[in-house]
């Protein structure tokens, strides 16, 4: 066959195939579906710090205990977020969360049959082994709907869920428990799962944005649904961005998978809030970081429609919110009483969670269409590393120390030190647009 030939083939191949089409209105259903999912899932692991004391007091358990009961949960977290990453770069999304969330709806019951050490330890590992990929799975779910420069938002809404969770789930879950005793929440919880399933066999479907291995090699139809291009994977790993994007993130998770097993009990022993009060305030730190991550996501997705650059508008924008928002957390010895300690771990917790969405929106900015899932996958299982450690070190630092509201404020600042040592790395380490030219340079059309 002739060069003109060839030519003639691949200009007639690519002449029916049309750019990707942004569908607001289907890409915020498919959003809001994932925005459910996420709330599930964070129900799922707010639960134990929800039943801490009442299963510590039930078992007769100490902190140290209960702290590695807590910190069980990530102990396959990662190797589960690593594999599945890489599967789903091959695999239909779709089907990948439904996987999942099917899992951990599973994963619930067996504490039903017999509550011990032993089937919490199970359950928790279980469970976190299914939940190891749902945060990045759930990313590439959405972005599959979105072009690069509006991705920032519909993973500030993702990260949300967890925020929703603990604002209007965990409540109900408390007055659940107080009611029926704690294992109802856990019924409750793998019902919602499998209904949730369901719903998504429903709805779902692949994005304008997935990758789309079947355009000819060459063909630049647009900047997300560009041909099957791939690089090996140290090339990602070893960018400015990601390693940046994964101290941060690996600072903000230690922080939420503290607050995740330990806040409640916090407001309990460490406060004197009663156990009722405990529970229902659980969200308030989620509320403040919802708000903020929904504001300051839309201002950046919005800044760099006009023109800004990533380097700007994520990498320095994360940076300041874990140096801030560190530095609250930091300062939480220095206060006393009841409220303020509320108040400013509220908002250190809050603004450190900006970070987040804007980390994963780097990561993606940077990845192959084809790659994303695995890179994602990889971000993950790097800092949930953080969830095997902290929760853990939090309950032997409160054994250790002389009454447990300091044991816990000591912790936090410890956390705090460690966000704001994190937001200098992000800030001289990220640069997204640098590292995109690099790692996946756009070929021209033919």
């Amino acid at each position: 066959m002739s060069s003109s030939d060839i030519t003639e083939s691949v200009t007639e191949s690519t002449a029916d195939i049309s750019p990707p089409s942004y569908r607001p209105a289907m890409a915020w259903v498919i959003t809001g579906m994932l925005v459910i999912f996420i709330a599930i899932n964070w129900a799922d692991k707010a639960l134990f710090g929800l039943i801490a004391q009442p299963v510590a007091e039930e078992l007769g358990l100490s902190s140290t205990q209960v702290g590695m009961i807590g910190s069980a949960f990530f102990f396959l977290f990662s190797i589960t977020g690593l594999t599945v990453g890489f599967i789903a770069d091959r695999v239909k999304v779709k089907w990948v969360l439904f996987t999942l969330a099917a899992l951990w709806s599973v994963a619930q019951l067996p504490v039903l049959v017999s509550a011990s050490v032993a089937t919490l330890l199970f359950n928790r590992i279980a469970l976190g082994a299914a939940e190891g990929p749902a945060s990045a799975m759930a990313n590439v779910g959405a972005f599959q709907w979105f072009p690069k420069e509006k991705r920032a938002l519909p993973s500030a809404w993702l990260t949300s869920g967890g925020s929703i969770a603990k604002i209007l789930v965990a409540p109900l879950l408390v007055l659940l428990i107080a009611a029926y005793g704690w294992r109802s929440a856990f019924l409750t919880l793998a019902a919602l799962g499998l209904v949730w399933c369901v719903a998504w066999l429903l709805i779902s479907k692949e994005g304008p944005y997935a990758t789309r291995n079947h355009l000819p090699v060459g063909y630049e139809a647009a900047p997300d649904s560009a041909p099957a291009h791939r690089v090996p994977f140290r090339t990602i790993a070893s960018s400015g961005t990601f390693i940046g994007a994964s101290i941060g993130a690996f600072a903000m998770y230690a922080m939420t998978s503290v607050v995740l097993t330990w806040l409640p009990s916090y407001f309990e022993v460490g406060l004197g809030y009663s156990r009722v009060q405990s529970g229902a305030m659980f969200g308030l730190p989620s509320i403040f970081s919802m708000v903020a991550m929904i504001a300051v996501s839309w201002f950046t997705d919005r800044q760099l429609a006009r023109g800004a650059t990533s380097r700007g508008m994520r990498a320095l924008v994360a940076a300041g919110a874990l140096s801030v928002g560190g530095l609250l957390l930091a300062a939480l010895p220095l206060v006393g009483g009841q409220l303020w300690p509320v108040v400013l771990l509220s908002c250190g917790y809050g603004t450190v969670a900006v970070s987040i969405p804007l980390l994963f929106a780097s990561i993606s900015q940077i990845a192959p269409v084809t790659q994303q899932a695995g890179a994602l996958g990889v971000f993950v299982a790097f800092y949930s590393v953080a969830g095997l450690v902290a929760p853990a070190l939090t309950g032997m630092i409160v054994d250790s120390a002389e009454t447990p509201g300091a044991g816990y404020a000591l912790a936090f600042q410890i956390i705090g030190i460690a966000a704001m040592i994190a937001g200098l790395a992000v800030a001289f380490l990220m640069h997204p647009e640098r590292d995109a030219a690099r790692i996946a340079p756009m070929p021209a059309r033919h």
